[in-house]
């Protein structure tokens, strides 16, 4: 198995609040919160190989279980493994074998070209400069990267951004790829090249 996930659970205390100004002084002096339950016994294994669409409605915890699965969040219960590490016990050694996307974070940085960001990522993963240059020049082909590789990120229309995010995150060739909504923002054209 490539990913073994044993009844995950996972909960959020998220403070209530009331509408007007008097409920929001009084929420100063006296927050009320209630529970959230993000996932409760999710279970899951995933062979070498499978491509697989995890889908549901908002707040349904699909990107609860990203984030556990990448060792952003630990759960409140349960096991999981993946590549044989606990990932958010054995972080430091576990992340370099994974790639993820998250539509609503970015790993490039705002004010650098997409390539010096790459550059940056190639030293973070310690990825030898023969590799890199091939995977880059073939990540850049096929999500036609080559128009706006030298623009700074913050320039880059949403789709561009995300296309680069996709690159960045598979630059070190990781044997598993996260992705959470990596599509967002994407025309036809671009969801297909992703």
């Amino acid at each position: 198995m490539h990913i073994v996930a044993e009844d995950l659970c996972k909960s959020f205390k998220v403070s209530k609040r009331s509408p007007g100004i008097a409920n929001a002084f009084k929420n100063v002096f006296h927050r009320e919160y209630e529970t959230i339950n993000a996932l409760d016994k999710v279970s899951f294994e995933i062979e070498e190989g499978e491509l697989v669409g995890y889908i549901g409605p908002n707040g349904a915890g699909k990107s609860t279980t990203v984030k556990i699965l990448s060792g952003i969040l630990t759960p409140d219960s349960g096991n999981c493994q993946v590549l044989g590490k606990v990932p958010w016990k054995e972080r430091v050694q576990y992340v370099g074998n994974i790639g993820v996307v998250f539509g609503q974070r970015t790993q490039l940085w705002w004010d650098l070209p997409v390539i010096d960001s790459f550059e940056l990522l190639r030293d973070i993963y310690r990825v030898p400069q023969n590799d890199y240059e091939k995977t880059k020049d073939e990540l850049i082909e096929r999500l036609n990267l080559g128009n706006f590789i030298n623009t700074p990120v913050r320039q880059l229309s949403l789709g561009q951004k995300m296309r680069s995010e996709l690159a960045a995150s598979l630059l070190h060739s990781p044997p598993i790829l996260f992705l959470d909504e990596p599509t967002i923002g994407l025309d036809a054209v671009s969801k297909l090249a992703v």
